[in-house]
C-alpha cells in the first residue's frame, strides 16, 4: 500500500478547504451576473461576444466547473500536505521530468500572477494563517510558497476548471480573469474566517507553541492513523485524553465550546452551529467528543458489516418491531445503548431514536433496490452525526445531507436492471462517493455538497451516453430543432422591433414577424438555397406591408389591383413551405381583404411619404437573420422562452420516429385514465412532522400536477400513461433550453418518448405523468414510521401497559 493511499488531511485543513470551495461557488454565481453587466458596457462587438460566450459557458456548465475546481484543488492540497517522505519520493521520480508545453507554462505563469495579486490584498491574513498551518502540519513555520492554501494553488485549480468547460482560449482567459476578480475580493475574508475558526478551536500558532519532547511529525501521525484503522476496537483512542490529541498538530484541549474529536489520529473540529454566509456552510454543529468517538468507530464497523469486509453482503435482517425485512443491519438500533450513553441528554436520546426508526423504514423501503439500500446503510452514522449537531436537518428538506441520501435513492429507484454496464457503473460510483463520505470529514457540510454535485454530474454523463449510443442521435436532432425554434424567435423579435413604428394593422405586423420569418429562415436553411428565391420571398413581405398603405395616386391603385393575384400566390407559396394550418390561413386572409379595401378608400398621401415608407420597410426586412454562431454565443437567460406559446418544430415522419415524439393528437385528452395501482397519495407537512423537533418549513416538491413539469430531473423515474396503460419511464435528456424532454422505458428493448415542454405540462396537469416516488426517501420513511407507531399505540391501548414518549409523535401506551 502506498503512503498516498492512506494519507488524509487534518480536519482543520479540510474545513478550511471547504470554506475556499464555498467561496469559489459564490464567486462563480457572482461572475455569471458580472459577465452580463460587463457585456452591456463592452466597447466593441468582439469584446461583447467574448463576454457573452464566457457567461453562456459558465452558466450552462457551472456544476462541471465547480466539480473540476474541487478535484484539482483537493489534488494539489493533498500533494502539498503529504508527509515529507512521500514528497521526497514524488520529487525524486525522474520519469515525471519533461519539458513543459506552451499551454502548461502559460497556466503556471497565470497561476503565479493570480497568487501575487491576491497576496497583496490579504498579506496580513496569509501571515497569520501560515503560523496556524505550521501548528497543524507540525512544522516550525509554513512559508508563503509552501502554504497548502496559498492563492497560487487556488488560481491553478481555477485554470484547470476553466479548461474543463471550454476549448476556446479567449473564453477561458475571460473566465479566469472575471472569476479571479470575484474570488480575489472574497479570499481575504475567507482566510480571516479560517484563522478565526482555528483560533476558536483552541489551536495555537506555531510561533507560540511549546514543543513537547517527542515532537511527533506528520509521518508518525500518519502511522497512528493507519494503526487506528487497523484496530477498530481502539478507534479514536488518541493520546492526551478521550477524544482529544495533544502536541503541535492537535487542535487543542476539550475546554470551552471549541471541542475536538479525533479521526484516525487527526484532530477534527466540531465547532458550534453553522458557519459562513450560507445557511449550509461550515461544520454540522457541536456534539459531545465521546459521541464523535463512538460514531467514528461504528462508521468504520458499519462499512464491514454492510459489505462483508469488501464482498457483497447477502442476507436479510428483520425489523425489531416485526415489520418488513431490512436490506442491511440497522447499526443505530444495534448500538442504541452505547450511543445513548455517549450522548448529552434527553434531546440527543430522542434524535438517536428518531434516526434509528427512520433507518428501519429506509432499509425496508420497497422502491429502493437492495443494492442501493446497502450503500445508503453505510451513511447511517454520518446522518446521525448531522441530526445530532444541526437542528436544520429536520426542519429543511433542502439540507445537503438529506438531499444526498434522497438523490441516491431516487436515481437508484429509476434502475430496473443492475446487470447492465451503466447500471453497474452507477452503483460503483455511488459506492465510491459513500466511501469518501465515511472516510472523509463528514462533520462538514461541504463534504456532502461536493458528493451531491459529483453524483448529479455522473448521472447526467451516463444519461448522455445512453441517449447517444442507444437512440441514434436523438439528442443531437432535438438540439437542432431547438436551435431552429430559438433562431425563429430571435428573428421574429428582430423583425417585430424593426416594424414597431410602421403604420400597419397589428395582425399584419404579427404575421410578418412570427409567420413569414419562418418562411425566410426555412428557405435560407435549405441545402443549395436559391438566393433569388429568398430575395423574392423577402420582397413579398415588403409588398404585403405596403399593400395596406394608402395609395399616393390612381396609378398606384391600378398597379396594386394588377399585382394582387401575384401577391396572393406568393403568400400561399410561403405558407405551403412551412405547412401553415388552413384554419390560420383563412383567419389571416379574412382580415387582410378588409384592410386592402380600406387602403383603397383612404385619402391619398404624398408620393414622397409613400416612397420613404417603402424604403423604411425594405430596410427592416433586408437585415440578415441571426446565425447559429450568434445563437450559441447568447446566454440562455437572454434567449426567448419557447414554452410560453405553441411552437411546432418541423419533424418529418422519420425524425419523429427516431426520437419517439409523442404528439398531442395521439392522446385522447377526453378519455379517462385508468387507476395507477402503484400510486401513493402525496405527503403533507403533517405526515412528516416530528413532535419535539423543529417543524419542516419549506414546501415539498410536487409529485404530480402541473407544477411537476418544472421539477423533473434527469435520472429520476416517473409514471407515464402511454397507449392506454402506465409505463415506468426515466428522464434521460433535457435540451439546454428545456424545450424537449427524452424519456426512456423498457428493459431489454429500450424505447424513447420525447415530449415538447407544452406536451409535458399537459400530461402533468391531466395526471398522465406522475413521479414514481410520492415523496423523497427520508420523507417517506418519516411518514411510515409515524404510521407504524400509531398502529402500535392503537393495539396497546386495549391491554395493560405503560405510557412512554414516542419520538415520532405524542405519548403512546405501549404494552
Amino acid at each position: 500500500m502506498t503512503p498516498s493511499s492512506v494519507h488524509r488531511l487534518p480536519a482543520s485543513i479540510e474545513a478550511a478547504a471547504s470554506r475556499i470551495k464555498q467561496a469559489a461557488r459564490a464567486a462563480v454565481e457572482r461572475t455569471i451576473e458580472s459577465l452580463g453587466l460587463a457585456a452591456l458596457s463592452a466597447g466593441s462587438v468582439a469584446q461583447r461576444s467574448e463576454l457573452l460566450a464566457a457567461q453562456f459557458e459558465l452558466d450552462r456548465k457551472s456544476a462541471v466547473f465547480l466539480l473540476a475546481f474541487n478535484d484539482a484543488f483537493e489534488s494539489k492540497l493533498r500533494r502539498d500536505c503529504s508527509p515529507r517522505v512521500e514528497q521526497q519520493t514524488q520529487h525524486s521520480d525522474w520519469s515525471e521530468l519533461s519539458l513543459l508545453d506552451d499551454r502548461e507554462l502559460e497556466n503556471k505563469v497565470a497561476a503565479e500572477r493570480f497568487g501575487l495579486q491576491i497576496a497583496h490584498q490579504c498579506e496580513w491574513e496569509l501571515r497569520e494563517l501560515n503560523a496556524y498551518l505550521g501548528a497543524v502540519l507540525a512544522l516550525e513555520r509554513v512559508e508563503a510558497d509552501s502554504n497548502p492554501l496559498r492563492p497560487e494553488l487556488i488560481g491553478a485549480a481555477m485554470i484547470r476548471a476553466a479548461e474543463s468547460i471550454s476549448d476556446r482560449a479567449d473564453v477561458r482567459k475571460t473566465l479566469v480573469a472575471e472569476i479571479g476578480r470575484s474570488l480575489g475580493d472574497a479570499l481575504a475574508k475567507t482566510y480571516a474566517a479560517i484563522v478565526a475558526e482555528m483560533r476558536a478551536s483552541g489551536l495555537k500558532p506555531a510561533g507560540m507553541t511549546v514543543r513537547t519532547s517527542d515532537a511527533r511529525g506528520p509521518d508518525s501521525r500518519l502511522a497512528e492513523s493507519v494503526e487506528s484503522r487497523a484496530m477498530p476496537g481502539h478507534f479514536g483512542a488518541a493520546r492526551g485524553g478521550r477524544g482529544s490529541t495533544s502536541g503541535p498538530g492537535a487542535l487543542g484541549g476539550l475546554g470551552g465550546m471549541g471541542t475536538t474529536s479525533t479521526r484516525g489520529g487527526f484532530a477534527g473540529s466540531s465547532g458550534s452551529g453553522t458557519l459562513g454566509g450560507s445557511p449550509y456552510s461550515g461544520s454540522l454543529g457541536q456534539v459531545a467528543p465521546r459521541m464523535m468517538t463512538v460514531i467514528r468507530r461504528l462508521a468504520y464497523v458499519n462499512t464491514g458489516a454492510v459489505t462483508g469486509g469488501g464482498g457483497q453482503w447477502a442476507g436479510e435482517f428483520v425489523d425489531d418491531d416485526g415489520g418488513a425485512p431490512l436490506m442491511a443491519p440497522n447499526m443505530i438500533r444495534a448500538h442504541r445503548d452505547e450511543l445513548r450513553d455517549a450522548s448529552r441528554g434527553a434531546i440527543d436520546h430522542m434524535v438517536i431514536d428518531v434516526i434509528g426508526s427512520l433507518f428501519d423504514q429506509i432499509l425496508s423501503d420497497p422502491k429502493v433496490p437492495p443494492q442501493v439500500a446497502r450503500q445508503i446503510a453505510r451513511l447511517q452514522l454520518p446522518v446521525l452525526r448531522a441530526a445530532l449537531g444541526d437542528p436544520s436537518f429536520f426542519s429543511s428538506r433542502r439540507h445537503p445531507v438529506r438531499r444526498f441520501v434522497n438523490r441516491i435513492a431516487s436515481v437508484g429507484a429509476a434502475i430496473d436492471d443492475f446487470d447492465g454496464d451503466r447500471s453497474q457503473r452507477l452503483l460503483a460510483r455511488i459506492g465510491e462517493l459513500v466511501q469518501e463520505v465515511v472516510e472523509g470529514d463528514f462533520e462538514q457540510i461541504g463534504t456532502f455538497e461536493s458528493k451531491l454535485i459529483a453524483l448529479e454530474a455522473f448521472v447526467a454523463e451516463l444519461s448522455r451516453e445512453e441517449v447517444a449510443s442507444e437512440h441514434g442521435g436523438a439528442a443531437e436532432l432535438l438540439q437542432q430543432k431547438e436551435d431552429q425554434l430559438r433562431l425563429q424567435r430571435l428573428y421574429a423579435a428582430q423583425i417585430e422591433s424593426e416594424l414597431k413604428n410602421v403604420p400597419a394593422p397589428d395582425f399584419l405586423r404579427s404575421f410578418v414577424s412570427t409567420v413569414w420569418s419562418q418562411v425566410l429562415l426555412r428557405m435560407a436553411a435549405r441545402d443549395g438555397a436559391d438566393p433569388e428565391r429568398v430575395k423574392r420571398l423577402r420582397h413579398t413581405a415588403h409588398e404585403l406591408v405596403m399593400s395596406v398603405q394608402p395609395k399616393a395616386s390612381p396609378q398606384q391603385r391600378k398597379q396594386f389591383l394588377a399585382d394582387l393575384p401575384k401577391l396572393m400566390r406568393q403568400l400561399n407559396e410561403g405558407m405551403d413551405l412551412i405547412a401553415w394550418p388552413d384554419l390560420a390561413r383563412r383567419d389571416f386572409f379574412g382580415q387582410l381583404l378588409p384592410a386592402h379595401a380600406e387602403a383603397l378608400k383612404n385619402a391619398a398621401v404624398r408620393t414622397l411619404d409613400y416612397n420613404l415608407m417603402a424604403k423604411r420597410v425594405e430596410g427592416a426586412l433586408d437585415k440578415a437573420p441571426p446565425s447559429i454562431v450568434e445563437l450559441r454565443n447568447t446566454p440562455l437567460a437572454d434567449l426567448p422562452v419557447l414554452s410560453d406559446e405553441v411552437l411546432v418544430a418541423p419533424f418529418d415522419a422519420t425524425e419523429a420516429a427516431l426520437v419517439g415524439l409523442v404528439k398531442e393528437t395521439a392522446i385522447d385528452w377526453d378519455g379517462k385514465v385508468d387507476i395507477d395501482l402503484s400510486a401513493e397519495p402525496e405527503l403533507t407537512s403533517v405526515d412528516i412532522h416530528i413532535d419535539g423537533l423543529t417543524a419542516t418549513a419549506d414546501a415539498p416538491e410536487p409529485s404530480r400536477g402541473k407544477s411537476l413539469a418544472d421539477h423533473v430531473q434527469i435520472g429520476f423515474a416517473y409514471q407515464m400513461h402511454l397507449q392506454g396503460h402506465w409505463e415506468k419511464v426515466r428522464l434521460s435528456h433535457v435540451s439546454p433550453g428545456r424545450t424537449f424532454y427524452v424519456f426512456t422505458y423498457g428493459n431489454k428493448h429500450k424505447q424513447t418518448a420525447s415530449l415538447t415542454h407544452r406536451m409535458l405540462v399537459r400530461l402533468c396537469e391531466t395526471n398522465r405523468l406522475r413521479a414514481f416516488e410520492n415523496a423523497y426517501l427520508i420523507e417517506r420513511a418519516t411518514a411510515r414510521a409515524r404510521k407504524q407507531l400509531a398502529a402500535l399505540g392503537g393495539r396497546s391501548r386495549s391491554g395493560a401497559g405503560i405510557s412512554v414518549p414516542s419520538p415520532l409523535g405524542p405519548a403512546r401506551n405501549l404494552a
